[in-house]
């Protein structure tokens, strides 16, 4: 919820387990950073929304969403907004954070690529020079405000540097890892 702490517990019994150090499977990290702009929420209701999650076999939690419901739910064709209905009310909304903190800027909600044009551009241009004078391979480029052939080049170097699909196209997953490689870089050149 914009505006709002959430705390985490780190109890399987109301969070995801999170331990320091362990690794966790790409495809989560890929999921995380798709929904990571989205909250739940129901109108006039200004506390967070408790979502616990079971996994259905080894902790069950009647009327609670659990992974094994979920799952069959989406094999039936539920939409993930359907899926939350379904266990918690027709009042309740994903919706999209417009603004996320400790970011330069959060992703505008649409992909940049040829034929882009504006301010989203110009700090995606601003933020690989920055990070190309700690990574020389990927290219220099005239920040312009406008996502031609040498922007998108630019972004297919980052990405395959950094292990994304190199398609050129600045998706969220693609601007928050330009945003997170742009604090580390800045943050050592300022000595912070």
């Amino acid at each position: 919820m914009i505006g709002y702490i959430i705390t985490h517990s780190s109890s399987t019994a109301y969070d995801q387990k999170w331990v320091y150090g362990r690794t966790i499977f790409e495809s989560i990290s890929e999921v995380v950073d798709d929904v990571f702009q989205n909250y739940l929420s129901r109108p006039n209701v200004k506390q967070p929304i408790l979502t616990q999650y079971c996994d259905g076999s080894r902790v069950t939690c009647p009327q609670w969403l659990s992974q094994w419901g979920s799952a069959a739910l989406g094999e039936q064709g539920y939409t993930a907004s359907e899926i939350i209905r379904y266990y918690y009310g027709s009042d309740m909304y994903i919706n999209f954070a417009e603004q996320v903190s400790g970011v330069p800027s959060s992703y505008p909600g649409y992909p940049l690529s040829v034929g882009s044009v504006g301010a989203d551009v110009l700090k995606i241009q601003e933020q690989l020079n920055a990070i190309s004078n700690n990574y020389p391979l990927i290219p220099r480029l005239v920040p312009d405000g406008v996502f031609g052939e040498a922007t998108q080049e630019a972004v297919k170097v980052f990405q395959s540097v950094f292990g994304l699909t190199q398609d050129g196209i600045v998706g969220s997953r693609t601007w928050y890892k330009i945003s997170d490689i742009y604090v580390a870089v800045t943050r050592i050149a300022e000595g912070v």
